[in-house]
């Protein structure tokens, strides 16, 4: 009964085998990952990118349409900081801080026809160069008219580039540089920092903008279905 049993895994194994190599050749129609790096934050408190880095973190779920155009959804969160302000604009040594919440939904066109490299097609690479854009909205801390702390949500538009490697069957690494155009002039959430300037009444181009840069590790999932019963691909 033991001998039958192991005739029995072995011939499985051996069936299992030329299953998973036919199928290991089938492009995966969606992934989710996990991103972490460094923030920060441009605005009337900091007038240069990459000042007063903080932490910044992510995931997102990705659903592939060809081997060159994707839909991207995210969330992510990121801490701001710049230095206080008086209300005549005299700089202190002091700083302040804020934090983000953001939801994105982007589309993305890659350079490469992205993918497991294919027996048919030369063209796939595994890794691809790739640019992005959509839409969506932030959450942060402001200040009410009674000096007190309220959510405040704000739409933005979400651009930037990254690129993709393919390193396994179903793992990744992804690397990308995000920009956050804010339709707000007020993410410090600080009073003395709000339109500091005063041009929000006629500059509509007087916005804040976050950026973010990050590496993640993401897997994919949900393999397309095969162009003919007999391709591997």
């Amino acid at each position: 009964m033991t001998k039958f049993r192991y005739i029995v895994l072995l011939l499985g194994l051996g069936l299992l085998v030329p299953v998973a190599m036919s199928a290991q050749g089938q492009p995966y129609l969606c992934e989710i990952g996990l991103q972490g790096g460094c923030g920060y934050y441009v605005g009337d408190a900091t007038p240069h990118i990459f000042m007063n880095v903080r932490e910044a973190y992510g995931v997102h779920f990705r659903y592939k349409f060809t081997k060159r155009w994707a839909i991207q959804a995210k969330f992510s969160g990121q801490r701001i900081e710049g230095n206080q302000y008086t209300i005549r604009g005299e700089r202190l040594d002091s700083k302040w801080s804020n934090r983000l919440y953001n939801v994105d939904l982007m589309g993305e066109f890659n350079f490469f026809r992205f993918g497991d490299a294919g027996q048919y097609d030369k063209r796939i690479k595994p890794y691809t160069p790739y640019i992005f854009l959509g839409l969506g909205v932030g959450m942060y801390n402001d200040i009410a008219a009674d000096g007190k702390k309220k959510i405040t949500a704000a739409g933005y538009v979400p651009l930037g580039i990254g690129f993709k490697w393919k390193f396994a069957d179903f793992v990744g690494l992804n690397i990308a540089w995000q920009h956050n155009i804010y339709f707000s002039d007020n993410l410090e959430g600080q009073k003395s920092l709000d339109n500091k300037h005063q041009l929000n009444g006629w500059n509509w181009m007087n916005c804040d903008l976050t950026g973010m840069l990050t590496a993640g590790i993401v897997f994919e999932f949900a393999r397309a279905p095969k162009p003919c019963r007999i391709c591997n691909w």
